[in-house]
């Protein structure tokens, strides 16, 4: 095998697949990426035989097709160390691989390619495509309402659902939880139905970081046991989380006697960080008060101190207050465009607080029951 490569690129798609390989390993050929070479073009393949990726590497010329393993640690720091280089010669040897730069060269050790796992492929003639940006949006607005501490597994991953017309993901921890669905389509009939397809946590911030603008769109394919996403640079195998998932509709009821206060996210979310610097691990509480005209955001902690903070809103309505924690609400400010609005719904201080946006996003926490 001999390739000429653009170093950022190929550094790019490197960090990436590099991502997939654990740190440790009884295998280790795990803890390398496997780079395939054809007339067509450049692949970097890996995976920890739960999560695995495939990535075409642009800015590369192939001047003899083959396959070589790199070691992760070592390969990625010659890519990030040779930044003098703009281009790099990669090729085989009999123990291993060569990589020169204009005024360097390295030499390393390999293990036979043929003993890396294989990397399932996108075959799959039913699946769901959905817009690439929408989709990051899906993971991003959920990821963060997962619980990967929790003995329920199921609560470690997003629930995604596909149905005729639509994708939408789930993320829940027990305490609050965040819906996001948008329109998508289905070829070849493709549904989840009745299945759970929890996809693990770190699976999906792989998704995130690896579908860029340079992918229009992403095709889903959910299976009993696992998914396959594909774009038009990358393809990414996950295992799915075993359990069951909550019944996560019944948390967002149909309630008709609330107060539906429409909020400024950038003005409420800088309110919310000025409450919660004198809160605890112990009062970690924010009271929340919502009158004619005005949201008051009130913390207490003995050990800290007190704030009390004003923020003008279009409210006049009976005055409501609930108590949150003040971490779940910046979680989901923080993913919102500072500079539109949100709508909060609330009934009385022992019920949930509902957020909506307008494209498609939902959010409950529950309240905590403070002792004042």
């Amino acid at each position: 095998m001999k390739i000429l490569c653009d170093r950022e690129q190929l550094l790019s798609a490197f960090q990436t697949a590099a991502a997939v390989a654990p740190a440790r390993s009884p295998k280790p050929v795990l803890q390398t990426v496997k780079l395939e070479a054809t007339k067509e073009g450049v692949m970097l393949l890996a995976t920890d035989l739960e999560i695995g990726i495939r990535i075409k590497v642009e800015g590369v010329e192939v001047e003899a097709p083959g396959n070589v393993l790199l070691p992760v640690v070592h390969f990625g720091s010659i890519l990030r160390e040779s930044g003098g280089d703009s281009r790099l010669l990669i090729e085989t040897t009999n123990s291993g691989a060569t990589v020169k730069g204009e005024r360097s060269e390295f030499r390393l050790q390999s293990l036979n390619p043929d003993e890396f796992p294989s990397v399932t492929q996108f075959t799959e003639g039913k699946y769901h495509e959905a817009p690439r940006r929408l989709f990051r949006e899906l993971i991003r607005r959920t990821l963060f309402a997962t619980d990967n501490e929790s003995s329920r597994y199921a609560l470690g991953g997003v629930l995604v659902e596909m149905h005729e017309k639509q994708i939408s993901a789930v993320g829940t921890d027990g305490r609050r939880l965040a819906k996001m669905e948008g329109p998508a389509t289905s070829v070849g009939g493709h549904q989840t139905g009745d299945t759970m397809t929890i996809v693990p946590a770190r699976a999906m911030q792989l998704m995130d970081r690896a579908f860029t603008d340079a992918d229009e769109t992403v095709q889903i394919a959910a299976r009993p046991n696992d998914i396959l996403v594909r774009s038009q640079r990358v393809t990414i195998y996950s295992r799915l989380v075993e359990g069951r998932f909550p019944k996560w509709r019944d948390v967002f009821p149909q309630r008709h006697d609330v107060q539906k206060i429409e909020l400024p996210v950038g003005p409420f979310f800088a309110s919310v960080r000025q409450a919660m610097i004198v809160t605890s691990e112990e009062s970690r509480g924010v009271d929340f008060t919502f009158s004619d005209g005005m949201c008051l955001l009130a913390a207490k902690a003995a050990e800290v101190g007190q704030s009390h903070v004003e923020l003008p809103i279009s409210y006049n309505g009976p005055s409501i207050s609930i108590t949150l924690d003040p971490r779940f609400m910046s979680d989901f400010l923080k993913v919102l465009d500072p500079g539109k609005t949100f709508t909060m719904e609330l009934k009385d201080a022992g019920s949930a607080a509902v957020c909506h946006t307008d494209d498609g996003y939902g959010y409950v926490i529950m309240p905590l029951a403070r002792d004042r």
